[in-house]
């Protein structure tokens, strides 16, 4: 096997190399007058240098709230727990200070609302300089806008526009700005959420060419967070797919579209529509409170395969083919079976 098809957990004599993000148990809870809304329920996964992982799934899945939560940024009274892992460094709970200094630097995260992260007050380039010298200390006013000039090239903006305002930019140019700030630092991963909202399928697909170039060249590991399964399709070497707040499957993208094992999935990937489509398919019902959720399997409610055990045992990722892993107890060869039988409230025993 050439070293390029070699995966990029496995270096070219067959070692195995650490991942750069390491995430376990990742939980991001907000507080409401209803109680806690759980928006991401202890997920986990890996990502290795060189890597892209698509994150999909329908709105208030979870998907935004996970990234946010790997560098907290979130709203005040929102909780993160469990583990981030950056390059050996634990992340969660550490100082502000040393927190500031990984956003941007070591891990960069690309919104996907650029008019609400721009100020309209500021030119583009004090953007550049504020965020460079805020991690780069001792680098030049100039320095830094040679910088920027250099960023918003790659992006195709001219660089002669480095003093225009946001509001001179299309929407679309705006997000290139917005990814132009997120690599200028040359950072060791990327959350890109939603990054071609609003581009053009000629600027998209200089976009994704971009990144790809700095996956293979620079070996940076890309968290792509997208609503596009033909995004994820095109771009990502593995998926996960998240529903109410958790992962329900992840796997080499090419053998989880070929063949999903979730039910959910499944609805997902035959909601997409082609130029062979001749129906429109849809999941019938809706996604559960996160405040309160169903006590076992949370897609329980809409499964079309669902039977007695699922509204009892709250199904675990399990092994479902060669590094594919999905939660949902129709494979009953895998460990999925093993999952922890539910506790009903009030009843002080098991389901």
């Amino acid at each position: 096997m050439s070293a390029a098809a070699l995966p990029h957990h496995v270096a070219a004599d067959g070692t195995e190399l650490p991942p750069i993000l390491q995430v376990r148990d990742l939980s991001v809870a907000y507080g409401t007058y209803r109680g806690s809304l759980q928006a991401v329920d202890h997920i986990s996964f890996d990502l290795w240098p060189g890597e892209s992982l698509g994150v999909v799934g329908e709105s208030g899945c979870g998907k935004s709230s996970m990234g946010r939560g790997l560098l907290q940024l979130l709203p005040p009274g929102a909780a993160v727990g469990g583990s981030v892992n950056l390059d050996g460094e634990e992340l969660v709970g550490v100082d502000r200070r040393r927190l500031r200094r990984a956003r941007g630097d070591d891990i960069a995260l690309v919104f996907q609302e650029p008019m609400t992260r721009l100020d309209p007050l500021m030119r583009v380039s004090d953007h550049f300089v504020e965020a460079i010298r805020a991690h780069r200390p001792r680098t030049s006013k100039e320095q830094a806008r040679h910088l920027a000039r250099e960023a918003l090239a790659q992006m195709g903006i001219p660089p002669t526009r480095v003093d225009s305002y946001p509001h001179e930019f299309s929407g679309g140019m705006r997000q290139r700005i917005m990814l132009a700030l997120g690599i200028v630092l040359s950072p060791k991963v990327i959350i890109a959420d939603e990054p071609t909202t609003a581009l053009d399928v000629i600027v998209e697909a200089q976009i994704l060419d971009l990144l790809d170039r700095m996956r293979s060249d620079e070996q940076v590991g890309l968290l792509l967070i997208t609503h596009n399964l033909g995004l994820v399709a095109e771009t990502c070497d593995r998926v996960a797919v998240m529903y109410a707040g958790r992962i329900v499957e992840i796997g080499p993208v090419a053998e989880v579209f070929a063949h999903p094992k979730h039910p959910y999935t499944q609805g997902l990937l035959r909601s997409v529509i082609s130029v062979d489509t001749t129906e429109l398919s849809s999941i019938d019902g809706s996604p559960p409170d996160l405040v309160t959720p169903p006590p076992a399997c949370r897609f329980e409610p809409r499964c079309p395969a669902r039977f007695e055990a699922c509204t009892e045992v709250d199904p675990v990722l399990a092994s479902v083919g060669p590094n594919h892993e999905a939660a949902c107890l129709l494979y009953p060869g895998t460990d999925a079976l093993a999952s922890t039988p539910v506790t009903r409230p009030g009843t002080g025993g098991t389901a």
